[in-house]
């Protein structure tokens, strides 16, 4: 399920408040922030934007 595009115009990432970009593949969809090279995973069309629950790119 993709995110509303109203909500990717607002969020921002945690860390740095840098801008997002949202991915979408065959297995994962995720928010990317290319400023400090995290990840953060989207479960069942929902925005896991924890810090401590990022990845890096």
């Amino acid at each position: 399920m993709p995110l509303d595009d109203r909500l990717l115009e607002i969020l921002v990432c945690p860390k740095c408040k840098a801008e997002l970009e949202y991915r979408v593949g065959e297995v994962e969809e995720a928010l990317l922030c290319h400023a400090c090279g995290l990840k953060f995973e989207v479960d069942e069309g929902i925005p896991i934007m924890l810090i401590d629950e990022a990845k890096p790119l």
